[in-house]
């Protein structure tokens, strides 16, 4: 299930990278250049664990991105300032859209990680 993440998701990441450049507001999200960026380097690497990476590798990286997903929410949602919840991570700007499709990662990338069987 892992590996199947990943390669789901690594598009995924690699289209709204993409996209995002050229449609900022894409589903309420605020995707500026460094935000794209860093879809598109998730999206590689996510294609790389889930293509060409071991299992129990696509399942460390499901893991470990599915806990930085879910902090990225949460935290988001906690510290950012109304009334769209809006939080400067570096160059990044994450507002109320952003913490409900990071939370949204989160838990599919650790389902992904936990409900893998062999690793």
């Amino acid at each position: 299930m892992a590996k199947t993440i990943c390669k789901i998701l690594g598009v995924v990441f690699l289209l709204v990278g993409v996209v995002g450049f050229a449609a900022p507001g894409l589903l309420g999200a605020h995707l500026i250049p460094p935000h794209n960026v860093v879809h598109i380097l998730s999206g590689v690497i996510a294609l790389y664990f889930g293509f060409a990476g071991s299992l129990s590798g696509a399942k460390a990286f499901c893991l470990v991105f599915g806990i930085v997903y879910l902090a990225l929410g949460f935290l988001g949602l906690a510290l950012g300032a109304p009334p769209d919840r809006m939080w400067m991570v570096g160059p990044l700007h994450l507002g109320t859209s952003d913490h409900a499709i990071h939370i949204l990662l989160g838990v599919v990338f650790l389902a992904g990680g936990l409900f893998t069987k062999k690793a």
